[in-house]
């Protein structure tokens, strides 16, 4: 199967929601929540991205992550890596039960396609604040893509991971996760990095991003995806934006929807006049609106 074959797979049965003119969605990926160690590159960013979830759960945003929120393929028990982020699920999970969180699995979190999986490690978390066992996603289903329908009619905006356009990535990842878990973790603590990956790796970066822009220009759909940590923002003649990620050494990336227009945001840290730190919202570029693209 080819990777335009396997894109268009991904959105065979996906899940839809509806895109109004007072609609806001946000759109996170490739948090790679792991278990607290060396290994584990979204601790450092999470109070950023707690103080985002704080803003966007205020101000209405309905939260969808397009895969690779946890790290699965380096470390084998989700039950780890929600012990140690408390206050990041205790967020999700407040956002799940307003009805305003969906998701969709990418290839590290690829075991959330499994409903045995989600029944068994999705449906709580302890909450160290209180002492007990809290609701996190009961029923919940990732999905292989979303896509907001656009009530005017314009354009629809496909969202999937984006790893179905990565051979290795996507049809191989069971030999991919073993490198990864076996191999290229504990190099990568030697500062090797992992060649498979298309967010270390230049060349696999760009093929991945030229294969998903072109099918999205191809099947004149608006894509965004996550996968290859690049953020980016399309044009009217290039349909494709990327979400970046949560594991930036400069802050986290995420696009907003609101108006029927795109922007990508960086959440990062800034200096008061009075020399005091605070967690800063910046749109990066201008926003494009699907008008534009249609």
């Amino acid at each position: 199967m080819s990777s335009y074959s396997r894109i268009s797979k991904a959105f065979q049965h996906p899940c839809r929601l509806p895109l109004y003119q007072d609609s806001r969605y946000v759109l996170f990926s490739d948090c790679h929540r792991g278990t607290g160690r060396s290994n584990d590159n979204f601790l450092k960013n999470e109070f950023l991205y707690v103080s985002a979830l704080k803003y966007y759960e205020e101000q209405g945003y309905t939260y969808l992550e397009l895969g690779d929120g946890d790290e699965l393929w380096e470390n084998r028990s989700f039950c780890a890596v929600k012990s140690i982020h408390p206050d990041s699920f205790e967020l999700l999970g407040r956002f799940f039960r307003q009805d305003r969180f969906y998701a969709v699995y990418g290839n590290h979190d690829i075991i959330k396609r499994k409903k045995k999986f989600c029944q068994t490690y999705c449906q709580d978390y302890f909450c160290q604040c209180h002492q007990c066992s809290r609701s996190l996603f009961p029923g919940i289903c990732f999905y292989s893509g979303i896509i907001l329908e656009d009530q005017k009619h314009q354009m629809d905006i496909y969202l999937t991971h984006g790893h179905q356009a990565d051979f290795l990535n996507s049809v191989l990842w069971p030999v991919s996760r073993f490198l990864v878990r076996y191999i290229w973790r504990p190099l990568e603590q030697l500062g090797i990095p992992d060649p498979t990956s298309a967010a270390k790796n230049h060349r696999k970066k760009k093929s991945s991003e030229k294969r998903l822009a072109r099918w999205a220009a191809q099947q004149h759909h608006l894509l965004i995806t996550g996968h290859t940590h690049h953020p980016m923002i399309g044009t009217p003649s290039s349909p494709y934006s990327n979400t970046g990620s949560c594991i930036s050494p400069s802050g986290i990336t995420c696009i907003e929807i609101q108006d029927r227009c795109l922007t990508l945001i960086k959440w990062t840290l800034g200096t008061k006049p009075d020399r005091t730190l605070y967690v800063k919202r910046v749109p990066l570029g201008t926003a494009i609106c699907i008008d534009d693209y249609a």
